[in-house]
């Protein structure tokens, strides 16, 4: 009897520790889900359900989408974190987690670079430099110089407060000692319609959201913020090209929880690198301006510090807060 009660806390323990190696090389034998920070039908949204079709196809299980929206991602975050480690909760999230670390970081009670395990970036997006047709510069170099002769300011615009777009119009006064008063918006559109009315002068938009404008005419491009040429907008240089190191991506990745297995770690990332090479991903992705990436673990885990670090900087420099 006392050999049997060994067994059973002996088996209990296991259960406990989380997945045994067989299970993880099994991953998955259940539905999945994907935890996405924003609402249906944004951009995360879609390309996560765009992944989860190809997930479901190559392992013969579902992959459900659970949008948990909400104090700027970190509802769905703090869901993950929170989550067992056996592969069951996945995180699909953008860019602007490496911005709420550190806009957000009193609320924050977990450490984002040790209690999410980085799986694979998937995909980069860049911020187009747009400015209003009335605006004469016709270049970034043009339009620094421009902003640095006019007198008071030039109005630039934002996304959201601590949005990519929001921080890399501020990253531009920082750059180059302009004085342009940034104006934020409730999101991506009512900041380009800013642009349109002659609000706002100039903005770091979205690309999905500009291009539309940019073929009639009622917006100008002068750059992309990515380091490589969007695919999308081959015409436009990059800012880096005329400045080095003046980068902004608008990025996407996903993360499982602290202390998941390596061989679910491992499975995932090889799934991200087929479903990006499907027909579908292939063909949705250059109509939405947006590059795939696949990277390992590793070069996530480095990117995201970075880039956690370079918005830091920003933010303080700016005194940007959280409401």
């Amino acid at each position: 009897m006392k050999t049997a009660a060994r067994a059973l806390t002996a088996v209990a323990l296991l259960s406990a520790a989380g997945p045994t190696p067989s299970s993880a090389q099994q991953w998955p034998e259940k539905p999945v889900r994907m935890l996405v920070p924003f609402a249906p039908g944004g951009g995360t949204d879609i390309q996560a359900r765009l992944l989860n079709n190809a997930f479901a196809k190559s392992t013969g299980q579902q992959f459900i989408v659970d949008n948990r929206t909400g104090a700027s991602g970190l509802i769905a975050t703090q869901i993950a974190v929170e989550a067992a480690p056996d592969g069951y909760t996945i995180l699909f999230t953008s860019g602007s987690i490496s911005v709420v670390t550190t806009l957000h970081a009193k609320r924050i009670k977990w450490d984002m670079f040790t209690d999410l395990q980085p799986v694979s970036w998937i995909s980069s997006t860049p911020l187009v430099l747009s400015v209003h047709p009335s605006v004469p510069a016709k270049s970034p170099k043009e339009l620094v110089e421009l902003a640095k002769r006019t007198k008071g300011s030039m109005n630039a615009g934002g996304n959201t407060v601590g949005s990519t777009a929001h921080l890399t119009a501020e990253m531009f006064n920082q750059r180059f000692g302009t004085r342009s008063q940034v104006l934020t918006y409730r999101g991506g559109g009512p900041a380009v319609i800013a642009l349109i009315s002659g609000e706002i002068d100039y903005i770091f938009a979205t690309a999905p959201s500009v291009m539309p404008h940019l073929r009639t005419g009622r917006a100008r491009a002068l750059a992309v913020t990515t380091q490589k040429r969007s695919p999308a907008l081959p015409e436009l240089p990059t800012m880096d090209s005329f400045y080095p190191g003046f980068v902004s991506d608008n990025w996407y990745a996903m993360f499982l929880p602290k202390g998941t297995p390596r061989p679910i770690v491992e499975r995932l990332n090889a799934e991200i690198s087929k479903a990006l090479q499907t027909k579908e991903v292939k063909d949705f992705f250059p109509r939405e301006a947006l590059d795939p990436v696949a990277s390992s673990p590793e070069e996530l885990a480095k990117y995201f510090r970075s880039e956690v670090e370079k918005y830091a900087r920003v933010i303080k420099a700016a005194n940007i807060r959280a409401d």
